[in-house]
Parts: structure tokens; sequence; C-alpha cells
């Protein structure tokens, strides 16, 4: 269930993800000579996208891990999926924590890299542009870092992120490769369901901090094995 939602929210959050990393991928300097050339370039650059999401998974899958090691795995989860239901239904609150003000620097640098890869037309460069481009601020991507944490085990985290990142890949492969294919009337109709979306993952969240024996749902939280000295007494 948990990897279905990030492939979901991969997928319909691309659509969002167009108006930022649209002129990004439309930009590329692919390899033109043949079609299929085209194509492969357009995967290395979204390869390299999908790496550096499973690299975030790895280090948000740790503070999950952590987290989970804490005892406090309930709480985050449910406290998670409050702020992503909060963030739906009162977006202005969420307008005034201008989190990007704080990433300004790393963007207009990413941006300074993104000019010298550009002019170079290779798959090295491509590869280079895709990792770097993971670590645009993104909204969407902060909500799939939220799911990393939750799932309270490394890997989990990194599957989470990196199945989050192949959602993306079919409209970015697309843009890169066609242009603006994808009108605006489409992309407006698509972007009403993502909040909707949030707010079902949102609860899903609550949900499974609850710990309720839902099987896929709210599965029961592992408790800690006895000791063998426990045992004996």
């Amino acid at each position: 269930m948990e990897y279905i939602s990030a492939l979901v929210l991969g997928l319909l959050g691309s659509f969002h993800c167009i108006g930022m990393c649209g002129p990004i991928a439309i930009a590329l300097p692919l390899k033109t000579n043949t079609w299929p050339a085209r194509i492969a370039s357009s995967l290395v650059y979204n390869i390299g996208r999908t790496l550096t999401y499973g690299i975030l998974g790895f280090i948000f899958g740790l503070i999950g891990k952590g987290i989970s090691l804490g005892g406090l795995q309930q709480w985050v989860s449910i406290i998670l999926g409050i702020i992503m239901i909060l963030s739906v239904i009162f977006p202005v609150l969420f307008r005034k924590i201008n989190i990007e003000k704080t990433t300004y620097k790393m963007v207009s640098r990413l941006k300074g890299i993104f000019g010298k890869m550009f002019s170079i037309r290779s798959y090295s460069s491509l590869f280079t542009i895709g990792i770097l481009n993971g670590f645009l601020p993104c909204g969407l991507v902060y909500i799939a870092l939220a799911g990393a944490i939750v799932g309270g085990e490394i890997q989990n985290g990194v599957f989470y992120m990196m199945i989050f990142g192949l959602g993306t890949i079919p409209v970015m492969l697309a843009l890169s490769i066609l242009g603006n294919v994808i009108s605006v009337r489409i992309r407006k109709k698509i972007r009403l369901i993502i909040p909707v979306f949030i707010v079902i993952i949102g609860i899903l969240f609550i949900l499974r901090g609850m710990n309720l024996g839902i099987k896929y749902i709210s599965p029961k939280f592992d408790k800690e094995e006895p000791t063998q000295l426990e045992c004996c007494h």
C-alpha cells in the first residue's frame, strides 16, 4: 500500500512539477541524431533524478529508523498525516512559511552548474543534471520524504523514494522528448486531483500511527521481544 501511494504520488505529482522542472526537461542537451539516442539520453537524466531521490530516501529512512527505535514512530506518523491534511485545507498558513527562501542560494548555485552542463551534449552531463535536479526544493518531494520517514526502516525509505522517482518518469520523459506535449487544460485538471490524493495519504499516515491492526492500512507495530533474562523471571 505504501509503495503504491509513492508511485501514484510520483505520477500525479509530475504534472505539478512541470512548472518548475519542465523548462529544464525541455532544454536538456539530448542526443538528437536518432530517436533511440534521444530516448536513452532522456532516461539517463531521469535515472539521475531518481538516484538522488533514493539517496534522500536513505537519509530520511535513517531518521525514520531512529524515530522507530525511540518508540515515536506512531506519533510521528500521526503528526505528519495531520500536517499533510492541513497543508491542503489551509494552504494560506503554509504560504507564509516560505521554505524555499532558505534554499534560494542552493538553487542559484545549482542553476549555475546547470548552465555549464547544458553546453555539453553527453550522457555524463545529462546524468549530472538529473542528480542536481533531484535536490531542487519541491513540495511534493517533501511529502514523499515524509513517507520515507514513516516507513521506519532505511530500506523502506530508499524504496519509497525510488518508486516515487519512477512514478515521475513517464511525464518527464515525454516532456523532454516531445516538448510541451501536455496541454495546460489537462495539467490543470490533474492538479485538482493532487490535493485530494495528499489528503488520502495524510489519512493513511494517521491510521498507520493509530496502530489499529488493519492489514496494509494500519498494521500493528512490532514490539520488542522479551530478552532471555526477562523470560526466566
